[in-house]
């Protein structure tokens, strides 16, 4: 067996003990590589394929694999990458076109232009688990010339831009995938990126640097990335020195406010992105008792948000008022109510409440999120305390995947979500929550609004939610606000909080640094001197 081979197996053992919160030796030589880094995380990684990526672990682990044409900078500004200058758009907004990159081999050798670009972005339409993130603003994907790619829209689209940064849209070797072009490849991968794939498993991958990388070689030998499904383990892997690198957004809240400490002390170094990920409440709106608007409102007004910031996350977690991130375009201005338990009361008065009647919601939380069962608990002693004789809120922990798999069987009146937009725009946010084909009124019937888990539609919430994705700068903020007033008058979802990425590295480590979309760059991590 190859002395790397031996070094990486010892480093999973190693790993695999704080599972079992046995931190012994383990007696594994050779020593390890000291150039390379080992980087922890949480939960595991099911599928390498960019048409269903939807994790942040998933997503974050193709940004080292492979490239998009686009990414944001720290300033989240759009800056090219494989693409070679600025996206061209025509007066009327219908063709984007791409020049591209001619410097750029696969890892198998292949070479990316617009025909492997074309390939990547036509499987994506086609399978793409997120494919609904374009809609129908893609009419046709054209190879104009072998570095130009041409993009034929049905509508003008602004948010189109920034869908080009999305790593779901990470180009594929055709030749790699040519048995794989309907369907998905779970446990291989061949891109562009600076690190290329050498062992993969769901809770170990290996990745050594791409030699022919069109741009700079990584700073460090190569990665060993563990994810483990325990946060005193990943906890426990850190502060001991087990792992280089931990990065978690569902670490528990306790620790993660002693790894913020002990950054403060300066016994690690802790890295922080821009703040993308909401954690929400959807409510089932279209059957009793929340299909009465009053009584969502009412919930809306029971919720101390920043109550649950402090309790939850010791303010680590921002009290949010929006669906957008306030970094957004749309998301700088609170919608939501404020906690307000009197008006809350007024509203259940006025639906029957109160006078005798206590209205019963029993609220889903996710036991394998850490953060989930401390907000529910929270928010259930607030009503207790604001709302005694007209609301209680019981508690039902699902794990996670069975949540997702029955949301859109209107199976949950309350529950308790987070979502993080595939790319940096409030349409990533809105459309996966409101969007409707077909409604009813205040129902929908079908479209992501069902699937989502609440059912719930307004007149004129579609034709607003197409136009605000027109219209740019200044002139694009009126449909945007107008949106979130209408959703936040439903009541349908109630926002919560807003969460910012954050990674802890040892002493010896650079300090890891995000890239605009909130996904560490890897490549940049390096040992100090």
């Amino acid at each position: 067996m190859k002395s790397d081979q031996i070094q990486f197996q010892c480093g999973l053992l190693r790993v695999a003990s704080t599972l079992l919160f046995a931190f012994a030796q383990v007696a594994c030589q050779p020593p390890a590589n000291q150039s390379r880094l080992t980087v922890a995380s949480l939960g595991k990684i099911s599928s390498l394929d960019p048409a269903q990526a939807s994790t942040l672990g998933t997503t974050q682990l193709l940004s080292a694999l492979g490239d998009t044409l686009y990414r944001l900078d720290q300033q989240g500004e759009l800056t090219p990458r494989l693409a070679s200058s600025a996206p061209e758009i025509s007066d009327n907004g219908l063709t984007i076109s791409i020049p591209l990159r001619r410097d750029v081999l696969f890892h198998d050798g292949s070479h990316f232009d617009a025909e492997a670009m074309a390939f990547s972005i036509r499987r994506f339409l086609d399978i793409g688990t997120l494919s609904y993130v374009v809609g129908d603003r893609i009419a046709a994907v054209e190879v104009a010339s072998r570095y130009r790619l041409v993009l034929k829209l049905n509508r003008p689209s602004t948010s189109l831009e920034g869908l080009l940064t999305s790593v779901n849209l990470t180009p594929i070797s055709p030749k790699a995938y040519l048995n794989y072009k309907d369907r998905f490849l779970h446990d291989r991968f061949v891109g562009t990126g600076p690190y290329k794939l050498t062992s993969f498993s769901e809770h170990q991958q290996r990745l050594e640097p791409f030699q022919n990388y069109w741009d700079t070689q990584p700073s460090n030998d190569g990665l060993d990335l563990i994810t483990l499904s325990n946060s005193t383990a990943l906890f426990g892997a850190l502060t001991s020195g087990e792992v280089d690198v931990l990065l978690s957004a569902s670490i528990d809240e306790d620790q993660r406010h002693a790894l913020h400490n002990m950054a403060q002390r300066g016994q690690l170094h802790e890295g922080r992105g821009p703040a993308m990920g909401i954690g929400y409440v959807t409510l089932l709106s279209n059957v009793e008792p929340l299909n009465d608007r009053k009584l969502r409102q009412a919930l809306a007004l029971s919720l101390d948000r920043l109550e649950i910031s402090k309790r939850v996350s010791y303010g680590l977690r921002q009290p949010l008022q929006s669906l957008v991130p306030p970094s957004l375009p749309g998301g700088n201005r609170p919608s939501w109510p404020s906690h307000n338990p009197e008006a809350a009361r007024s509203l259940l008065r006025e639906s029957g409440y109160c006078n005798g009647r206590v209205l019963s919601i029993p609220l889903t939380f996710r036991t394998n999120v850490p953060a989930d069962k401390l907000f529910a608990l929270t928010w259930q002693a607030q009503v207790q305390r604001d709302l005694p004789d007209c609301m209680n809120i019981t508690l039902d922990g699902v794990e996670s995947t069975t949540v997702y798999r029955q949301l859109g069987e209107g199976a949950f009146k309350a529950v308790m979500l987070d979502w993080r937009g595939s790319y940096p725009d409030p349409e990533a946010y809105l459309t996966p929550l409101l969007s409707c084909l077909k409604a009813n009124g205040e129902i929908c019937l079908e479209g992501e609004a069902a699937i989502s888990g609440s059912f719930w539609s307004t007149p004129g919430l579609q034709n607003t939610l197409r136009s605000s994705d027109v219209l740019r700068g200044k002139a694009r903020l009126d449909p945007l606000h107008r949106l979130e007033d209408l959703t936040a008058e439903g009541s349908a979802y109630i926002p919560v909080w807003l969460e910012t990425p954050r990674a802890w590295s040892q002493t010896s480590i650079s300090q890891p640094r995000f890239d605009g979309s909130g996904r560490v760059r890897l490549n940049q991590l390096r040992r100090m001197d």
